[in-house]
């Protein structure tokens, strides 16, 4: 992999130049077969707790604007932050309303080793814990996979979990017919079987891994259309007062997550049914570490729901950063 280098300034401690990835790059050095290992290593490993994902409120008046940090680190290795900013007011202006950077360091000198496109180690590393958690939660004769979502990370999902299921069809849903036309295009020419699905109900009945990438506030994932041995892959709903499955869709699974603490703080599909009395956090059976490490066991038989959600783990950017740098310095 080529990397852009900038001129190192002349100072004393510093023994690198800054290295810098692109999306492209990014795209090229994480495919998902060996992500999904270097993801499985290192949520075996364990180690500290990461920081929850801290919000920090940076807009002008009429014009809120946030700035989000997720910190990870691998003492005496390596370390590094994304930076995310979410200015809503964008669209006004014909650009996107987020933009991330990823900064990694290095863990023995805290030099600056690289600068990563945050978006696209964002969707990789997101799309390959999915993958992970159904490795052991899918059936492993899964063939047919129901996308949700149309957005940019919905365009990595179906690839990902193909890495370690053998999905034979990919049916897409969404909101607006042309999208999910056009994501469906995406996921051809990726050389994926997908068409689109226009009931969403019907889809259900013949998926066996249900992925849902949406930023919903209102449930789409509803229980009564769950079929026994379904997997349900919940990953665009990120706060509390998002959900993307109805409460009797998670009291009919078993349910995993990527860490305790950050779906404890920020994940509306589970907050509400709680909030609602209807089940209990203390419900939820294994977390990733967990599940490699194999102190907890995944699927237990072909006929259960399994239910994993994500908000999302910054030691999954740390993991997917080192190993894009770790290409640009071959």
């Amino acid at each position: 992999m080529r990397a852009h280098h900038a001129a190192a300034p002349n100072t004393d401690n510093r023994t690198t130049s800054l290295r810098s990835y692109s999306a492209a790059e990014v795209n090229a050095a994480l495919d998902y077969p060996r992500l999904v290992e270097a993801l499985r290593e290192a949520f075996r490993q364990g180690g500290e707790a990461m920081p929850v994902r801290q919000s920090y409120e940076v807009g002008v008046p009429g014009a809120p604007a946030h700035l989000l940090t997720m910190p990870a680190w691998r003492r005496g290795k390596t370390l590094g932050v994304k930076l995310v900013t979410v200015f809503p007011q964008n669209a006004a202006k014909g650009i996107g309303a987020v933009s991330s950077l990823y900064m990694l360091f290095d863990g023995e000198t805290g030099v600056p080793l690289a600068t990563i496109d945050g978006e696209a180690l964002t969707n990789r590393r997101t799309a390959a814990a999915s993958a992970l958690a159904s490795s052991y939660l899918s059936r492993a004769d899964s063939k047919v996979l129901l996308m949700i979502g149309t957005g940019h990370l919905a365009a990595h999902l179906p690839a990902a979990h193909a890495a370690v299921r053998p999905i034979e069809k990919v049916l897409v849903w969404g909101r607006h017919p042309s999208r999910a036309a056009e994501l469906v295009e995406k996921l051809r020419q990726q050389g994926l079987a997908a068409t689109p699905a226009n009931d969403i109900a019907a889809a259900m009945a013949q998926a066996d891994i249900i992925s849902c990438a949406t930023t919903s506030t209102v449930p789409l994932v509803l229980g009564r259309h769950l079929r026994p041995g379904t997997h349900v892959d919940l990953v665009g709903a990120f706060t509390p007062q998002m959900r993307e499955s109805d409460d009797d869709a998670v009291m009919r699974s078993r349910v995993y997550v990527d860490t305790y603490t950050g779906t404890k703080a920020e994940a509306g599909d589970l907050l509400q049914p709680v909030a609602s009395g209807r089940w209990n956090a203390d419900s939820i059976c294994a977390d990733l570490h967990e599940l490699a490490s194999g102190a907890k066991a995944g699927r237990q038989d072909a006929s259960e729901i399994t239910l994993f959600k994500s908000v999302g783990a910054a030691i999954e950017d740390l993991t997917a950063a080192a190993l894009v740098d770790a290409g640009g310095k071959a």
